[in-house]
């Protein structure tokens, strides 16, 4: 493994271990998702999207959209290491009255939140409305030569995003439009809050939105970085909004995992420490390593 391997892997397990140390602390919270979803978030906040920390509101940004905005942790914890005006104290306070952490993501309140999420579905459709926008200025400012308008619009989004009908009938559209620079990955961990999504939902979803002109593609594990690159490239070139399935595992590395016992709680003291033990992470709650936090900075 090199070094900037071994910075990388640090880097996510960070990611991860604030998100869960903040939920522990708060005693609520979802701790599940920034487990096995962490690499994805590193991916993006530190190689992919286009973003200055210290202009959060730079117009031509990529945009974020966390539509499983109950997983607001992942999204607080990757704010914070790449320099975002959200300090440790605000992380220690998630949930808390007139903190910078709500538990779920508000606009307007934390710096680098794109949109309010939360109530499922919500998220896909706005992203829906933002990659419009993008596409509207574009068309009015953008000059042969002179490109004022071009980002991306990532959104995170979670099985039961993607069961609800608001989602469904914006992703209609999305494909109608061929909204090329929206890129949707799917949380794939085939859990709800009830357990195993087979309880209620079989469909198949990928079939459903190739019939609505999305381009789909599959990563079998959310842990490998290259094939999220490359999965990425594929959706950059496509002429049509993507749809990235992303196999994870809520909860991963945790003696939760693949449970939905994962999903709305703190792990408990006892699973916390086993975690740390099973993904290597030797620091106290809330520490960082330095070179985490040069390495993740886009300052």
């Amino acid at each position: 493994m090199t070094q900037t391997q071994d910075l990388t892997a640090l880097s996510v397990n960070a990611i991860r271990f604030l998100a869960v140390d903040a939920v522990e602390k708060a005693k609520s919270g979802h701790p599940g998702m920034p487990l096995g979803m962490a690499p994805l978030a590193y991916l993006l906040f530190r190689e992919v999207m286009r973003h200055n920390p210290l202009d959060p509101s730079w117009p031509d940004r990529d945009r974020f959209v966390l539509s499983a905005g109950h997983g607001s942790m992942l999204l607080y914890a990757v704010l914070h290491l790449t320099g975002y005006d959200l300090p440790l104290e605000e992380l220690k306070n998630f949930r808390q009255w007139g903190s910078k952490t709500p538990g779920h993501p508000e606009r307007g309140h934390t710096p680098g939140v794109e949109v309010t999420t939360g109530p499922l579905g919500q998220g896909i459709s706005t992203a829906v409305g933002l990659a419009l926008a993008e596409r509207k200025l574009a068309a009015e400012f953008n000059r042969p030569g002179h490109t004022v308008v071009d980002h991306h619009t990532y959104v995170l989004a979670s099985d039961g995003d993607l069961m609800e009908g608001v989602s469904g009938e914006a992703a209609s559209l999305a494909g109608h439009w061929g909204l090329s620079k929206l890129i949707v990955f799917w949380d794939d961990n085939r859990i709800s809050i009830d357990g195993p999504t087979d309880l209620a939902f079989t469909e198949d979803v990928l079939g459903r939105y190739r019939a609505y002109g999305w381009q789909t593609l599959r990563v079998e594990d959310a842990n490998d970085l290259d094939a999220l690159r490359h999965a990425l490239r594929l959706a950059r070139l496509d002429e049509r909004p993507t749809l990235i399935a992303v196999r994870s595992h809520i909860g991963f590395g945790s003696p939760k995992q693949d449970s939905h016992k994962a999903h709305g709680e703190p792990l408990g003291a006892e699973a916390v420490e086993a975690t740390r033990k099973a993904l290597g992470w030797p620091y106290p709650p809330f520490a960082v390593p330095e070179e985490v936090y040069r390495h993740m900075d886009q300052r």
